[in-house]
């Protein structure tokens, strides 16, 4: 998902620049490149109407106060209407303004979202490896932090262009009624940006902690989630309740350390300003008892010196609540236009060779694989056998599950290669061969739609055929129990559905899907004995009907229904 301060001139830890606003935000996102022009022409009509209104007051006030004769309604009536006028423009402003500001970061926030979401998820620039280390971190930025992104759009930004337009307007015209007061604005303005910068440098960090903590406190959850019915079948639901608990208080103290900082900043620069238009009223005050300005300059200087304040005084005010959002979006951007990842696939998977599965054997010479542990697996020479059941089997940790990624493509060994029907993987079009392919993995996705379009994702079976995986899978009994049958709808990530009814609808559609080549990672994980004695009957009966199945597998059970079994050492140093 934190909030690193964008002040001008502050750096980040490795001295770079760090703009208050980041060209990359307006390059790949065109709500933000709108937004900007749209607010600066509305920062330009808004100094228009301040003009008008201050103008029009200070003639109200003045002739007021020196002539009795124009004391009454009908004298001011000008003054009056154009005040009105101007205020009811300037009103007006803020409220456009602000709802455009609302939508624009919603689309800016909508924008970054797909293209990080395209690009983490596009094997051809992110391996799957990969993702599983930036996974946690992404969804914290992604989600909880670039929510914050409108804070920036609604707040920080607006009062970032109206300190570029509007202040120097105001102090031109200042320079222009009274050039004293414009002296004195000139030297004390630079005092609030320079507090700004040494209360960026000074949050930065904490802000960054922060972000660290929500992701560390994210990633305990989403693993406490998946993990939790096995920790109630153990019996250990409640062990991770000091870890998280930990972490939350971790989460807390960073939290309110940044806004203990935030607090005390902003009252620092409202000081600043405070004091810095009282030395303007001062001088005003005291030219005009000596006699050595008119009262129209003293007091239009007078109304204007707080507007050339009031653009940077926005500016700190909104300083910290868009922290969070600015470090999310660099985050973001920063995925966006991370370089392809060495173990991703950098072809297009639409070109290449078309090969059919049916009979294909594949043959895998010399795989392996390397992570932060070492080689998993290493070395890995074996020949898949069609229309067999071929089981791989090895310690935890010996790289079967990177074995099937390997086999679908997903993943880009670090040595070694596949080859399929005598054509290298590298060479083969993944679209048309990953068509043929059933894949379970250990955590298997549930699509929106009705139970029937889950079964049929692999491509649609007949009734007879579909029966026959549900009975083999167990998914018969829960079909018995949903309201509409296979016209039940789910929701995303399978709502609707316990895991475990999720795991037997997976290992249905597969089983009855017409592909000839099976991918199984632990079929018959969590299945009692007489299920799983079913399930690998219904395995091996594809086999026999011709289908290729590879099958990662532990339990001797299992085991004893393979033709092949392929043994994987355990993970291996780097050499």
């Amino acid at each position: 998902m934190a909030d690193t301060a964008a002040a001008p001139d502050q750096t980040d830890p490795a001295g770079a620049r760090r703009p208050p606003l980041d060209p990359r935000l307006l390059k790949y996102s065109p709500s933000a490149r709108w937004y900007v022009i749209v607010t600066a022409v509305f920062q330009a009509a808004t100094v228009v109407a301040m003009l008008v209104a201050a103008v029009a007051l200070a003639g109200l006030l003045a002739e007021l106060i020196t002539d009795p004769s124009k004391r009454t309604f009908a004298a001011q009536a000008t003054h009056l209407w154009v005040l009105a006028a101007a205020l009811a423009v300037r009103v007006a402003l803020d409220y456009v303004a602000g709802r455009y500001a609302h939508r624009a970061a919603l689309g800016a926030i909508a924008e970054l979202r797909a293209q990080a979401l395209d690009r983490l998820t596009d094997p051809v620039h992110t391996s799957p490896r990969t993702l599983l280390t930036v996974r946690e971190r992404a969804v914290t930025v992604a989600l909880r932090g670039l929510d914050s992104l409108v804070d920036y759009f609604a707040g920080y930004l607006p009062a970032l262009l109206a300190t570029i337009i509007i202040t120097p307007v105001i102090v031109v015209v200042i320079a222009w009624v009274d050039f004293t007061s414009a002296v004195i604005i000139f030297i004390t303005i630079p005092l609030i940006p320079v507090f700004m910068v040494l209360i960026g440098l000074l949050t930065r960090d904490r802000t960054e902690r922060k972000l660290e903590s929500m992701s560390a406190l994210t990633s305990q959850l989403m693993d406490l989630l998946t993990g939790l019915p096995t920790l109630r079948a153990l019996g250990r639901a409640q062990s991770p309740a000091e870890r998280v608990d930990r972490l939350g208080q971790n989460l807390r103290k960073t939290t309110m350390g940044s806004l203990r900082v935030a607090f005390l900043s902003g009252t620092a620069l409202e000081l600043i300003a405070t004091l810095s238009v009282a030395l303007v009223a001062v001088s005003i005050g005291l030219r005009l008892v000596f006699g050595d300005m008119s009262l129209y300059a003293g007091v239009l200087a007078l109304i204007l010196a707080p507007e050339a304040y009031l653009p940077l005084r926005r500016v700190g005010a909104q300083f910290h609540n868009s922290e969070d959002g600015m470090t999310a979006s660099r985050e973001i951007l920063a995925f966006i236009e991370a370089p392809d990842d060495d173990a991703a696939q950098r072809r297009d998977g639409r070109s290449g060779a078309v090969v059919d599965l049916a009979g294909a054997a594949i043959e895998i010479d010399g795989v392996g694989v390397h992570d932060r542990d070492g080689w998993a697996p290493r070395a890995l020479t074996a020949r898949v056998q069609p229309g067999a059941v071929n089981v791989l089997t090895g310690p935890n940790g010996s790289g079967k599950s990177s074995v099937l990624a390997v086999v679908l493509g997903l993943l880009r060994p670090d040595a070694g290669a596949v080859t399929v029907a005598g054509v290298p993987l590298d060479e083969v079009d993944l679209d048309a061969y990953r068509a043929q392919i059933a894949w379970l993995p250990q955590q298997p996705v549930v699509v929106p739609g009705t139970v029937r379009d889950n079964l049929a994702l692999f491509g649609a079976a007949d009734d007879e055929n579909l029966a026959a995986a549900c009975r083999a899978s167990g998914f018969d009994a829960v079909l018995a129990e949903l309201p509409d049958g296979y016209d039940t709808l789910l929701g995303a990530g399978g709502a609707g559905l316990s895991a475990g009814q999720r795991q037997r609808l997976a290992l249905a559609r597969v089983l009855a899907a017409p592909a000839p080549l099976l991918l199984l990672d632990e079929p018959t994980a969590h299945l009692d004995a007489d299920s799983e004695d079913a399930v690998l009957a219904a395995i091996a009966q594809r086999a026999r009907d011709g289908a290729t199945v590879v099958m990662v597998a532990h339990h001797a059970v299992a085991l004893g229904a393979a033709d092949q079994i392929v043994e994987l050492e355990g993970v291996s140093g780097v050499a």
